[in-house]
């Protein structure tokens, strides 16, 4: 029990401290929301895109896993 909560703190104490967007590309979606250029919000949804996935296939694993076990 005690691996997975030093690894949970890890994780999530790395994840404070990091930084996603280089400056080039902050500056440009800056610049694509000032104006009702698409850029910045396509974007923005690719990032959300990109989160959902992993936990969304992590969840059907688990959940076909949870149903064969328990047949």
């Amino acid at each position: 029990m005690k691996k997975i909560l030093i690894v949970l703190f890890l994780t999530f104490s790395a994840a404070l401290v990091a930084e996603a967007q280089c400056p080039m590309c902050k500056a440009s979606v800056e610049s694509g929301m000032e104006d009702e250029n698409a850029k910045g919000k396509g974007l923005n949804k690719g990032i959300l895109y990109l989160l959902a996935t992993p936990y969304l296939a992590i969840a059907v694993i688990g959940g076909a896993w949870y149903y064969k076990k328990k047949k």
